[in-house]
């Protein structure tokens, strides 16, 4: 965790605490959450993850088990996580994709906002049961065809259903992402920024832009999206595929699902193959034509450099710290190829996707 004396930024809004302190804080208002479900008194309460929420382990001494999410400040607004909810229900109910279940509060509502001392404002929370299973190993080919079979299946439902006239998501488009609105801070706050690396960023920025804008945003490509579709985010229980964690669900292109498969890692060499197995599994349940198949790379590079932002608007988090300035110099080789390879965004014309074997040329 961050050090003393430092600003937390990730989970704190405005909160001044250092990381220590917040997370001491969160604790209490963790353990008064609880009881707002009316959960045993005699459970435990264990922080296992802090992203853009806190999320808890609760075990009860008989052995049930349920996950608490404590939302950040100023991030999701109360509609926009039951926004959320609207759609983990909708696609158990209607897709046959298994979802966490929230549970309602002993006041019937499912999200709670609980206040605790030493924070300024309350936090809306919301109550899960546990979810068993296991993750897929992160060279999995056959997992990755798993993913891409997932992806269709959730994508053939959001081009379907009917959204409640209230819901509401973040957009994760071009200028929220990379853009001049960014949900996760600027690109160039990335970690170790050096002149070489801003100017090779700079260019695949404006090339990705001209390539989004020329691929377009219609419904068929432009939709609901689950935005972390990792390995992580997936969990093996006997034959039922659960995903998890819809936290960063939103509308964007549903190639994006595709690219975050291989966050954090895409510029491992194993990167074309799974993202071919990828492939593989979606068009077993979807179509996808060979045009969206050959932009599968620009929305690798999207979603890349927009982890560069995210790690340096979230450098608190042990995730930021463990990749740091290496991912950041680990971008230009990317971008340099993908300059290379899809057009130089100095010019006014759009290189044609290569047609064979482009991700292996690019990412491999």
């Amino acid at each position: 965790m961050k050090r003393t004396g430092v600003k937390a930024v990730g989970m704190t809004g405005t909160d001044e605490a250092t990381h220590e302190e917040l997370l001491q804080r969160l604790q209490i208002l963790a353990e008064r959450a609880v009881r707002r479900y009316g959960l045993p008194g005699d459970c435990t309460i264990k922080l296992i993850n802090v992203s853009e929420n806190a999320t808890y382990r609760v075990d009860s001494s008989t052995g049930q088990k349920w996950a608490l999410r404590v939302h950040r400040e100023k991030y999701h607004s109360r509609t926009a996580i039951a926004s959320e909810l609207a759609w983990l229900s909708a696609l158990r109910e209607n897709a046959g994709v298994a979802t966490p279940t929230a549970l309602r509060g002993l006041d019937g509502e499912y999200i709670q906002t609980v206040a605790a001392d030493g924070l300024p404002n309350p936090r809306n929370v919301v109550l899960f049961q546990w979810e068993n299973g296991s993750e897929p190993s992160s060279t999995d080919v056959a997992g990755f065809e798993m993913l891409g079979e997932t992806a269709a299946r959730m994508h053939a439902h959001v081009r379907k259903w009917r959204r409640p006239v209230w819901f509401e998501r973040f957009t994760w488009d071009f200028d929220t992402s990379l853009g001049s609105r960014p949900h996760w801070g600027y690109w160039k706050d990335g970690m170790g920024m050096t002149p070489e690396a801003t100017a090779a960023i700079t260019e695949a920025v404006a090339l990705i832009g001209r390539r989004l804008e020329n691929f377009g945003k219609s419904p068929d490509r432009f939709n609901l999206v689950h935005g972390d579709m990792r390995l992580a985010n997936l969990l093996m229980d006997g034959s039922t595929v659960k995903v998890i964690d819809f936290d960063d669900c939103g509308f964007s292109w549903l190639l994006y699902d595709c690219a975050t498969t291989v966050s954090f890692f895409e510029h491992m060499p194993e990167v074309p193959d799974l993202l071919n197995a990828w492939v593989r599994g979606y068009r077993r349940i979807g179509n996808l034509s060979e045009a969206e198949e050959s932009e599968i790379a620009t929305f690798v590079m999207l979603r890349r450099l927009l982890l560069v932002a995210w790690i340096g608007s979230h450098s608190e988090t042990e995730l930021a710290k463990s990749m740091g300035v290496e991912y950041t110099q680990g971008s230009i080789a990317l971008c340099e190829r993908y300059i290379s390879q899809y057009g130089s965004a100095a010019g006014k014309n759009l290189a044609a996707p290569p047609k064979k074997g482009f991700l292996k040329r690019l990412l491999g």
